[in-house]
C-alpha cells in the first residue's frame, strides 16, 4: 500500500465516522429552513426598497418590475412553505380581476408593494401619461389590494387597511378636483376611475355581502363618495348613496344594536346623522328643493350630542344661511354665515373668506348698524386681499356713500362679482343703500324734487326713484305723496309710520298745544291780577 493509498483510506474513515457522529435531526432541518426563510424575507424587503428608490429616481419601469417581483417572491415563499398544491388560489397577477374571493399566499410586503404600484400609476395619470393603460392598472391593482387586505393569511391590521383605503380614495378624488389638463378626455377618465374605485371599495366592505365586511369603513366611504358626487354634480347617484346611508342607519336602529347610530342617542350617532344631513342639504340646495332643504336643515340643527368635523358644520350653516337669504330672513342668515365662518376658520379652510363675504352682505341687507369686522374672529382677516374690497364696501354702506359703493361693485374690486351668490343679491344691496340715502335726503324737507333724489343716488333714472319711494310708502317707512306731474315728493306732516302712528303723533301734538295755551292763559291771568293790585295801591297812595 502506498502512502497515498493509506492517506486516502484514513480520510475516508474519518469522513465516515464524522458522518455517523453528526447525524441531522428534525430540529436541525427546521433551523436550516428558518434560516432560508429569513434570507428570503430579507431579499423581499431589499427588493421593495430598491423598487421605491427606482421610483424616486424616475425609473418607472424598473420600479414597477421590482414591486411585482416583491409580490412574486413573497407568494413563492408562502407556497413553498405551505405546499398544498392549490394553484388556483395562489394568483399573483389576478387575471380574473374580481372581488369574489380573498387572495391567498400574499403577506404584508405584497400589500405594500401593490399600494406602491397603484400610487405609481396614479402619478403617471396626474402627469397625463398613457391614460388608458394607467387607469386600467389602477383598477386592477386596487382590486388586488382589497383582496389581499381581506385575506386572513396576510394579517393586515384594520388600521393599516383603513389607512391604505382612505389614502387611495383621497388620491383618486384629487384627480377629479385638481385636474388642470386641457385634454377633455382626462376629466372623463378621472371621473370614471373615481367612480370605479369607490364602487369597488363599497362592494368589498359592504356589511352584508362584502368579502371583508366593515360597517364603519363602508359608511365613511359612502360619505366621502357622496361628497365627491356632489362636487361632480351627479345628483342621481348622490341620491342613491344617501338612500343607502339612511337605510343602513334605519336597519341598525331596528336591530337594537348597542352601537346603533340613532339620530339622537350617542355622540357617534349624532355625528353620523349630521354628516348625512350635510349631504342632504347640499343635494337639495343643488336641486333647488326648498321644502326638503328646510326640513334637512332643521333636522340637522335639532341633533344633539354629535361632534362632527368643523367643515361638516360649516357646510350645514353656509347652505342654511343661503336658504335664509332666499327667504329674505337676513338676520338669521347673518347668524348662520357667522357660525359657518367660525367653523371654516377652525378647520383651516379658505372657504372662511367666502362666508365672511356672505356675512358682510347679509349684514348690509339687514341694514344692521353693526360692522361685521368689529368681531374678534373677523377682524383678523380684514386686511386679506379678498376681504379689503368688502371692508371698503361696508364703510361706503355705513357712510351712505352710494357712489363709492357702486364704483367698488362695477370695478369688481377683490373679485366680489365673481361669486354667483353675491351677483344674485347685488340688486338687493343697491336697493338697500339707495333706500337709506333717500331717507337721509328727505329727512329735513317736507317737499323735495325727484330729480334731486336721483342726483343723490348717483344719477339713476327718476322712474327708479319713484319705485323706491312707492316701496317705502307701502312698507310704512315713509308718509307722503308723489306728485308725478311736477316730479315732487310731498311728505306728510307726521311721516315715518303707519296711519295709527301718525294719528297718535297728531293727538300728542294737540295735547301739547292745549297744555301750552292753558299755561299761557294762567300766566296772563296772574299778570292781570298783579297789575290790578299794583294799580290799586298806587291810587290809594295818591288819595292820601
Amino acid at each position: 500500500m502506498s502512502d497515498s493509498d493509506a492517506y486516502s483510506y484514513e480520510y475516508e474513515d474519518d469522513a465516515a465516522s464524522n458522518a455517523e457522529s453528526f447525524q441531522y435531526t428534525d430540529d436541525d432541518a427546521s433551523n436550516k429552513g428558518a434560516g432560508n426563510d429569513n434570507d428570503e424575507a430579507v431579499n423581499i424587503e431589499n427588493c421593495y426598497y430598491n423598487a421605491k428608490a427606482a421610483r424616486d429616481n424616475g425609473d418607472v419601469e424598473e420600479a414597477r418590475d421590482g414591486l411585482e417581483g416583491v409580490v412574486r417572491m413573497e407568494v413563492e415563499m408562502a407556497k413553498k412553505n405551505e405546499d398544498d398544491g392549490d394553484d388556483t388560489s395562489m394568483e399573483v397577477d389576478d387575471s380574473k380581476s374580481s372581488l369574489d374571493t380573498p387572495l391567498k399566499h400574499h403577506g404584508s410586503w405584497s400589500y405594500k408593494a401593490i399600494k406602491q404600484l397603484i400610487k405609481l400609476a396614479l402619478r403617471q395619470l396626474s402627469d397625463n401619461h398613457d391614460l388608458e393603460s394607467n387607469s386600467a392598472a389602477v383598477t386592477k391593482n386596487y382590486i388586488r389590494m382589497l383582496r389581499v387586505a381581506s385575506s386572513k393569511e396576510a394579517a393586515i391590521s384594520p388600521n393599516a387597511v383603513e389607512k391604505g383605503v382612505n389614502g387611495m380614495l383621497e388620491r383618486v378624488s384629487s384627480l377629479v378636483n385638481n385636474y388642470h389638463s386641457s385634454d377633455p378626455s382626462y376629466e372623463a377618465m378621472a371621473r370614471a376611475l373615481a367612480r370605479d374605485v369607490y364602487d369597488l371599495t363599497l362592494k368589498a366592505f359592504h356589511p352584508a355581502n362584502g368579502i371583508s365586511p366593515n360597517e364603519r369603513l363602508w359608511s365613511k366611504t359612502n360619505l366621502k363618495y357622496g361628497q365627491l358626487l356632489y362636487e361632480m354634480n351627479e345628483t342621481v347617484k348622490l341620491q342613491a348613496v344617501i338612500k343607502d346611508l339612511l337605510a343602513s342607519t334605519a336597519s341598525q336602529q331596528s336591530s337594537g344594536e348597542s352601537d346603533a347610530m340613532s339620530f339622537d342617542n350617542t355622540a357617534q350617532s349624532g355625528t353620523h346623522a349630521m354628516e348625512i344631513a350635510a349631504l342632504q342639504i347640499q343635494l337639495y340646495s343643488r336641486l333647488k328643493d326648498t321644502k326638503k332643504l328646510r326640513e334637512a336643515y332643521h333636522s340637522a340643527m335639532a341633533v344633539r350630542g354629535g361632534i362632527p368635523h368643523p367643515r361638516t358644520l360649516a357646510i350645514i350653516q353656509e347652505l342654511g344661511g343661503k336658504m335664509h337669504m332666499d327667504a329674505r330672513n337676513f338676520d338669521e342668515a347673518s347668524q348662520a354665515f357667522f357660525q359657518a365662518f367660525k367653523s371654516y376658520d377652525e378647520a383651516g379652510d379658505r372657504a372662511r373668506l367666502r362666508c365672511l363675504k356672505y356675512l358682510v352682505m347679509a349684514s348690509m341687507l339687514h341694514a344692521s348698524s353693526i360692522n361685521p369686522f368689529d368681531s374678534h374672529e373677523a377682524r383678523a382677516h380684514r386686511d386679506d386681499p379678498e376681504i379689503v374690497a368688502m371692508t371698503n364696501l361696508v364703510q361706503a354702506f355705513h357712510n351712505d356713500d352710494v357712489k363709492k359703493f357702486e364704483r367698488i361693485l362695477q370695478k369688481n374690486e377683490g373679485r366680489i362679482m365673481d361669486d354667483e351668490f353675491v351677483r344674485d343679491h347685488v340688486a338687493d344691496l343697491l336697493r338697500t343703500i339707495r333706500t337709506q340715502v333717500i331717507l337721509r335726503s328727505i329727512g329735513p324737507y317736507t317737499r323735495i324734487r325727484l330729480a334731486r333724489i336721483a342726483k343723490d343716488l348717483n344719477d339713476i333714472p327718476v322712474e327708479d326713484v319713484e319705485s323706491l319711494l312707492v316701496s317705502l310708502i307701502l312698507n310704512g317707512r315713509l308718509e307722503g305723496q308723489i306728485d308725478q306731474v311736477n316730479g315732487i315728493f310731498v311728505k306728510a306732516a307726521y311721516g315715518g309710520g303707519n296711519d295709527g302712528e301718525a294719528k297718535a303723533a297728531s293727538e300728542s301734538a294737540d295735547s301739547k298745544t292745549t297744555a301750552a295755551i292753558v299755561q299761557l292763559t294762567s300766566a296772563l291771568e296772574h299778570l292781570t291780577e298783579m297789575t290790578t293790585k299794583i294799580t290799586s295801591r298806587s291810587t290809594f297812595i295818591e288819595a292820601r
